[in-house]
C-alpha cells in the first residue's frame, strides 16, 4: 500500500516543533539532533480536533525530552505489527532515520485481533517475526531499535485489581528483546501498576471517558502524560537516554500543553 500525501506529511509535521527548538541550539552543542521514531497503534498516535480529547502518548513524550531530541510520531490507529509493515510504514521510517537515531516500537493490541488476518500475530512466532523486522531495519541503517511492551487497557475485576488483557504478548516481546539485546521498556507491567494504585473510579480521568462515550483503551490528555512519563522514565532507566536527554520526569504538565490540530491542516 502506498502512503497517502496526508500521511507523508504528518509523519514530516511530528518533528517540527522540536526540530526548530534543536536548529536554535546547534551552534551551541556539537552533537548532531537526533530523533526518536515511534511505531505503534492508536493508545501512542497523533489525534486530530476530531477526536480530542482522545490523546495519544506519543502526543505528550516531547515534554519530557530536551529540545534536541525529536520526535517523529508514526504510530496510526488500528495497526499491528504486521499491518504496520505491510502497509509501507516501517519503510516510510527506514527511509527517513538515521544513524544515532532511535525507533522505539509498541505494538500488541491489534495483533490480538484473531479475527482480522490482516492485523492478527500469534506471540511467539509471527509478532516476534515482525517484531524482529523493525529491530533489523534500525539497526541497518545505524539507529537504536528499542521495543516498548503494551500500554495496559482499563479493565478491573470484582475486587477491585487491575486485570492485565495483553495475553502472552508482553511476555513474548520480552524474550525477544533478551534474545536480541535490545532495551525493553515495560510499560505494560508499569502502567498495569498505576492503574492499579489509581483504582477503578481514579482511572476513569486517565482514559476517554465523556459524556458519550466509555473508551478503556484510548487516553485523554492526563492519561498520555501519565504514559509519556513512564516512557521517558524507562528510556532513562535503560539508558537508551542520557540525563541530559530528559526534562521534567517529576514535574506537573499542565493538560493545557495538549493541543489537536485541525484535520484539514495537515
Amino acid at each position: 500500500m502506498t502512503l497517502t500525501r496526508r500521511q507523508v506529511t504528518v509523519a514530516a509535521l511530528a518533528t517540527v516543533p522540536l526540530a526548530l527548538g534543536a536548529a536554535g541550539t546547534a551552534q551551541a552543542s556539537p552533537r548532531r539532533a537526533r530523533t526518536l521514531f515511534i511505531a505503534g497503534d492508536s493508545t501512542a498516535a497523533q489525534k486530530y480536533s476530531d477526536a480530542a480529547p482522545e490523546t495519544g502518548w506519543g502526543m505528550a513524550l516531547p515534554f519530557f525530552l530536551c529540545k534536541d531530541l525529536a520526535v517523529a510520531n508514526h504510530a496510526v490507529n488500528g495497526r499491528s505489527s504486521k499491518s504496520f509493515v505491510d502497509e509501507g510504514r516501517l519503510d516510510a521510517i527506514l527511509g527517513l532515520i538515521r544513524p544515532g537515531d532511535l525507533l522505539l516500537v509498541q505494538f500488541a493490541h491489534n495483533d490480538e485481533k484473531s479475527a482480522d488476518p490482516t492485523r492478527y500475530t500469534e506471540p511467539w512466532t509471527t509478532y516476534q517475526d515482525y517484531l524482529r523486522r523493525y529491530l533489523d531495519g534500525a539497526r541497518a541503517k545505524g539507529a537504536r531499535p528499542v521495543l516498548a511492551t503494551p500500554v495496559e487497557r482499563r479493565k478491573f475485576d470484582a475486587n477491585g485489581n487491575a486485570v492485565p488483557t495483553h495475553g502472552e504478548y508482553p511476555a513474548a516481546m520480552r524474550a525477544l528483546a533478551g534474545e536480541e539485546g535490545v532495551a525493553l521498556l515495560d510499560i505494560q507491567a508499569l502502567s498495569l501498576a498505576l492503574w492499579q494504585r489509581l483504582g477503578v473510579e481514579e482511572t476513569k480521568k486517565y482514559f476517554n471517558w465523556t459524556d458519550t462515550e466509555q473508551d478503556n483503551t484510548h487516553f485523554n490528555p492526563p492519561g498520555a502524560i501519565a504514559v509519556a512519563r513512564l516512557v521517558a522514565g524507562e528510556l532513562l532507566k535503560h539508558r537508551v537516554l542520557a540525563p541530559r536527554d530528559v526534562r521534567r520526569l517529576d514535574a506537573e504538565i499542565p493538560e493545557s500543553w495538549i493541543t489537536w490540530p485541525s484535520p484539514a491542516a495537515v
